[in-house]
């Protein structure tokens, strides 16, 4: 009844979301924000959003 999600749906999942992500990170590098700080963004983005399909 239940669906296990595999590992490869953790690579779906988060490919989809650093990507989601990614065009406002890139927006706001672009107004001049440093892009350490808007790769940290991301993928915090990304992990969170991982982290939240998973418990829902």
């Amino acid at each position: 009844m239940y669906h296990k999600k595999s590992n490869s749906d953790l690579v779906g999942e988060a490919i989809i979301a650093a990507a989601g992500a990614g065009v406002a990170t890139t927006f706001a590098v672009a107004r001049g924000q440093s892009p350490i700080v808007g790769l940290g963004i991301t993928a915090f983005a990304a992990i969170a959003a991982i982290v939240i399909n998973r418990l829902f």
